[in-house]
């Protein structure tokens, strides 16, 4: 199994990822993309996006503002409920969420619970602790002009959520979609966006931080359907996990979370759990959410959520399907499967094998030598053929051909395009295999 410390310094050394505000000493929980990371990024949800929306016909696309009227939240009962237990070390006053430190616990933890697990401090190893409380995580600000000094009721008024999903942006506009497009049921929208949780202790690299990106579907259906239609999602995540993303079914496993673990709003979520360097964590979840957020939109706001069915007359609040995956978790999945070291004629080789449908690059082009002019300007013309059909092509030029492809193999490029001196001859190129190390000769025509 790979280590999760090898594929964060490879994501700093070839820019995939870096710490967030690095040069002024970073901000716990953010990170920053860098140019391959934002490439690999893009495909990612792009292929989502083309996987669950462009190729299906009953889906459409939301993309809702991040900050909401705070109503929002009261209704889907992230006010009251979307809190995690913090507890706090006595001696040296750090805190974590208690059900992340200690064993055998979950989210709903007692005091009593916590303190009979013996904990120890993460940090000073002292068994000392305080009442656990409970945390809310959505990151809150003032909209409008208010003031430090301003009076407190004053304050409250203005007060504005930045979003800790992106599920809500797609209730609330499931009218509008309703009244402008007249769909069928079953039909679903999507939206791909930031979320901001105020973690207690973010940590595992991009697994648990404080701004991640987030594709959700909320899949609306006739509840007499629902188990048909749940079913059908189930198979399509692993499609998608396993045919478009390339990760082996092996490590994708499903748990069924029990009712006391499962979100307010959940009568029934499979989450799709991923063998990662660090350990079994959750990759994808899939909710039942039934009518939870529609009734509730409906209560609070006064405007009717009912669905009128265009064949039978009858009228219903529709039931929801939720399959829900965060961006980063995707990303790290992809990454640390395609995170391979051997040996190359004794030498030892970091290699990314990449999906070619995601790998930054599909090709990288170089002259044998980049000191004969001739091999630079033949090695300049397949490059612009190659780019112009293909968009992804980087060219290389620094050091020896040998440095050149152990770079390329470390950034997941699946081919290396050489020109040499026989190129000038015949018209033929060198084009090297990422993962077999393998070379054949191809005609630039066939490229």
């Amino acid at each position: 199994m790979n280590k999760l410390e090898d594929i964060v310094s490879l994501c700093k050394r070839r820019g995939f990822i870096f710490p967030g505000s690095d040069v002024y000493g970073g901000m716990a929980g953010t990170w920053d993309f860098g140019p391959l990371g934002v490439s690999l990024k893009k495909k990612i949800m792009d292929e989502w996006w083309r996987f669950f929306v462009e190729e299906r016909d009953e889906m459409y696309g939301i993309d809702a503002a991040i900050l909401m009227n705070p109503k929002t939240w009261v209704a889907s009962g992230h006010t009251a409920t979307f809190a995690d237990p913090l507890v706090e070390c006595k001696e040296c006053k750090s805190r974590f969420r208690a059900d992340k430190i200690a064993d055998g616990i979950n989210e709903s933890v007692t005091t009593e619970e916590f303190l009979n697990t013996h904990t120890k401090c993460p940090v000073c190893g002292k068994e000392n602790w305080g009442p656990i409380r409970k945390f809310n995580m959505m990151f809150s600000t003032h909209v409008g002009a208010v003031l430090p000094d301003d009076d407190t009721e004053l304050a409250e008024k203005n007060i504005a959520y930045l979003r800790p999903e992106t599920a809500q942006g797609i209730f609330t506009n499931y009218k509008n979609v309703l009244d402008t497009f007249y769909p069928d049921l079953p039909f679903g929208l999507a939206q791909q966006g930031k979320a901001f949780r105020n973690e207690i202790s973010p940590r595992d690299f991009i697994l648990r931080d404080r701004e991640c990106s987030q594709m959700e579907i909320e899949y609306f259906v006739n509840p007499k359907n629902w188990e048909e239609q749940f079913e059908d999602t189930r198979n399509m995540q692993h499609e998608f996990l396993e045919k478009i993303m390339g990760l082996p079914k092996d490590k994708i496993h499903e748990l069924e979370v029990p009712a006391e673990d499962r979100a307010h709003y959940s009568k029934r979520t499979i989450d799709f759990m991923f063998d990662y360097p660090n350990g079994e964590e959750e990759l994808m979840g899939l909710a039942y959410r039934t009518d939870f957020d529609l009734s509730n939109i409906a209560r609070e706001s006064g405007k009717s959520m009912e669905y009128r069915d265009k064949i039978t007359n009858e009228t219903f609040v529709p039931h929801v399907i939720e399959p829900s995956i965060g961006v980063e978790r995707l990303f790290l999945a992809v990454l640390s499967n395609a995170y391979m070291e051997d040996e190359v004629n004794g030498d030892k080789r970091i290699v990314l094998k990449l999906p070619e449908n995601l790998a930054p690059y599909r090709f990288c082009v170089s002259p044998l030598l980049k000191n004969k002019p001739e091999l630079v300007i033949k090695a300049k013309e397949v490059y612009e053929i190659l780019k112009k059909k293909y968009k992804n092509v980087t060219w290389d030029d620094s050091g020896n051909i040998g440095k050149r492809y152990r770079k390329q193999d470390e950034i997941g490029t699946p081919k290396c395009v050489v020109i040499d001196f026989d190129t000038l001859e015949d018209n033929t190129v060198t084009i090297r295999d990422r993962d077999t190390t393998e070379q054949i000769r191809e005609s630039i025509a066939n490229l």
